[in-house]
């Protein structure tokens, strides 16, 4: 496997589609991918897309009768981007769950952590929590392929504040609009609900980090952390600036 061009980590350049194959060496249409290739995106024969196995490998292809995939160059990697960073945020209502972890996968969070917090509303019943969590990895991969990227997200099973600040240390960092300006020394910053932290979950938390000087929806602020350290991550902003 060649390494990627050298100044473009993770990017696949301009092409038609790009997709997540189960192998690189001999790529198929996922059936859950054919939907979007023929009827939304509309593609013909002797296009040009990628396929990436969502673990830093990609190759170009084009595409043949049937939705064949004909590779036209050899595989390359793309390391993953360091340090990860990831993003945990309260549950909230309705297909605000879904719109937060798209447009965190879209800003190349790495890790995205729904949780339950002391004052959250809303909870997801045990025997509906593994449909909620398959929906919102779905969503992840497809968001993944829309941005173009060569590293899949991963998206945890609900968690608490509690048992993240214990299993993370002190990487992660409550949002909170008295604490520090964000930066990678934190690169884990927990959104809490509306209805704010417990006094039990701000003891918890290591340090807390500030994302503005607005108080903001919790998946409105969830972005916002997520774009702030994919910014500082590829040095688009810099601490302080």
């Amino acid at each position: 496997m060649l390494p990627a061009p050298e100044g473009r980590p993770g990017r696949v350049g301009r092409v038609a589609a790009h997709l997540f194959v189960a192998d690189l060496e001999r790529p198929e249409v996922a059936d859950e991918d054919r939907h979007h290739l023929e009827r939304v995106l509309r593609l013909r024969p002797g296009e040009t897309m990628t396929v990436s196995d969502g673990r830093g490998g990609h190759r170009r292809c084009l595409l043949g009768a049937g939705l064949s995939l004909q590779p036209t160059a050899e595989v390359v990697w793309t390391p993953a981007p360091a340090p990860a960073l990831s993003v945990g945020f309260a549950l909230v209502k309705g297909e605000r769950p879904e719109w937060t972890v798209q447009k965190l996968t879209e800003c190349g969070i790495d890790r995205i952590v729904p949780f339950v917090g002391a004052r959250s509303v809303v909870r997801w019943e045990p025997e509906r929590a593994d449909r909620h969590l398959a929906r919102l990895r779905r969503i992840a991969r497809e968001a993944a392929m829309q941005s173009r990227r060569v590293w899949l997200p991963a998206v945890e099973p609900v968690s608490d504040v509690a048992t993240l600040a214990a299993a993370e240390g002190a990487i992660v960092a409550i949002a909170d609009p008295d604490g520090d300006a964000p930066g990678l020394a934190r690169p884990f910053v927990l959104v809490g609900p509306e209805g704010g932290w417990s006094d039990d979950e701000r003891k918890t938390a290591p340090a807390t980090v500030r994302l503005g000087p607005h108080v903001l929806r919790t998946e409105t602020a969830a972005v916002a952390a997520g774009v702030l350290l994919s910014a500082l991550r590829a040095r688009l902003v810099v601490p302080g600036s």
